[in-house]
């Protein structure tokens, strides 16, 4: 009877706005509240008065847009049908309270700064200091912001308001556009390069992570992703004139303009706008992939020097660094090492030693899958080039999946284990922000240690010529 039900829009289309409902309950209930609540956990929350309900509707919640999620993937739907699915999981979320993340509270610090006169990519928010710095983590308060310039001139514009809640209901309705933009850019790109519309909307719009972290979140993702799919579809456009190619470069250069992290996508971007190095050639991937490449980094560089913030995010990446979690496999590495350090009496120390190999194995895998993809689907490619960012990067949040999803959704491989990912990762945030297993850090360092061994198995089998990614 149940996977009879699962095989029915309409009930997974009520499940996932059940699930939707219980989130928005919830962020009323535990959200990330102006206060912040110290030493939270599972059992922390169970000791609130209303924490067995805080707990159910969470994992409830996540667990219904899930399954709907993932069943729906094999039914066949009308891209409308999706989208008006896709709005009713959205919907709950619009009006409550920050859900799973404080970011938007950081980000309306940031703002300040910025409208104040002050560079967050030479200081921290505690600089000014923000009205409204009781609300940041205590981690990111003396932290320089890794954001591009676009997005800090935005969180200006919204912190010039004066009202933390009018800065915070700017930046849901910043991830509420992105998250329109998507819908809007995502079936061109998906026509123009051939791949099944409905399905490429609703493995992005009805994906779990859109209603819970871009949404209810407000994180900047949804713009970042919605600039990155917009370049690409004019990219993709069958007749690519000389304007075609600095149209998608520089819609390309607002999407790194919003999160730096977007740059990797540059080089896969020069190779579908050519049509890949054999059709094109060294002279013509230089020429016209160089043409992409160079608007992306003028918008860049230009939104850089106009915001009065210069190239300070060429350092302020760095200050990722500060957190130190499990769910970075670098930063498990280094935990798990250093807790086994401890069991024989060695204080060992190497979470930055590790995180700094992390960083060139990260470039050099960048460098293997670029050429493995010169003649292949480049968008295959910047979707593993992104999985392959998260992986080595030193802190990793679950939102960061929207990123390589938006490219496996239209490229010519999918990515069954990525939609497991996404799953996974849906239920290890507590609506406070949280991360569900933090108090079992040194565990699941090892736990990611087993992840990182299948990844680099998973790797050997790609580089002798097997494909990385499944049908889904």
């Amino acid at each position: 009877m149940i996977s009879g039900l699962l095989a029915r829009p309409a009930f997974l289309r009520w499940l996932g706005f059940f699930g939707a409902v219980c989130c928005a309950v919830d962020a009323f209930l535990y959200g990330a509240a102006p206060f912040i609540r110290r030493n939270v956990n599972v059992v922390s929350v169970l000791r609130e008065p209303a924490g067995a309900l805080i707990l159910l509707l969470w994992f409830a919640g996540l667990t219904a847009l899930c399954v709907a999620w993932w069943y729906g993937r094999r039914l066949q739907l009308t891209p409308r049908w999706i989208l008006v699915t896709a709005a009713l999981w959205s919907a709950p979320l619009l009006v409550v309270p920050p859900l799973a993340s404080r970011d938007m509270y950081a980000n309306a610090c940031q703002g300040a700064l910025v409208h104040a006169g002050f560079n967050p990519y030479l200081v921290g928010v505690s600089a000014q200091p923000c009205p409204w710095l009781d609300s940041v983590s205590v981690v990111w308060r003396d932290t320089p912001t890794p954001y591009g310039p676009v997005f800090l001139v935005l969180a200006g514009l919204a912190a010039a308001f004066g009202s933390q809640l009018a800065a915070l209901i700017s930046f849901r309705v910043l991830a509420v556009l992105g998250v329109v933009a998507i819908a809007a850019c995502l079936p061109v790109l998906a026509r123009r390069v051939g791949a099944p519309v409905d399905r490429a909307l609703w493995l992005v719009l009805c994906c779990p992570l859109v209603p819970v972290h871009l949404i209810g979140g407000g994180h900047n993702d949804a713009l970042t992703v919605a600039f990155m799919v917009a370049g690409l579809a004019v990219l993709a456009a069958p007749v690519k004139s000389w304007t075609t190619l600095l149209i998608g470069g520089a819609l390309l250069g607002l999407a790194i303009s919003i999160k730096i992290t977007i740059g990797v996508v540059l080089p896969f971007a020069a190779l579908l706008a050519v049509g890949g190095l054999r059709a094109a050639g060294w002279a013509g991937l230089i020429k016209r992939g160089g043409a992409v490449v160079g608007a992306a980094l003028a918008v860049l560089v230009a939104g850089s020097f106009a915001s009065g913030l210069g190239l300070g995010w060429l350092t302020a990446l760095s200050g990722a660094g500060e957190s130190v979690n499990w769910s970075s496999p670098p930063t498990a590495v280094g935990l798990a090492v250093e807790a086994a350090g401890r069991w024989f009496g060695a204080d060992l120390g190497v979470v930055p030693a590790v995180r700094a190999v992390a960083l060139v194995l990260l470039g050099v895998s960048l460098l293997v899958i670029l050429w493995r993809s010169r003649d292949r689907d480049p968008l295959v490619g910047a979707g593993l080039a992104l999985l392959a960012v998260i992986f080595f990067a030193p802190i990793t949040q679950p939102w960061y999946l929207i990123w390589p999803l938006a490219l496996f959704a239209v490229g010519t491989a999918r990515a069954r284990w990525l939609a497991g990912t996404v799953v996974f990762a849906m239920a290890t945030i507590l609506p406070e922000g949280t991360g569900v297993f933090r108090p079992l850090g040194v565990p699941m360092s090892f736990a990611m240690i087993v992840l990182i061994g299948w990844v680099a198995y998973r790797s050997v089998t790609w580089l002798r010529g097997r494909e990385l990614v499944t049908a889904a």
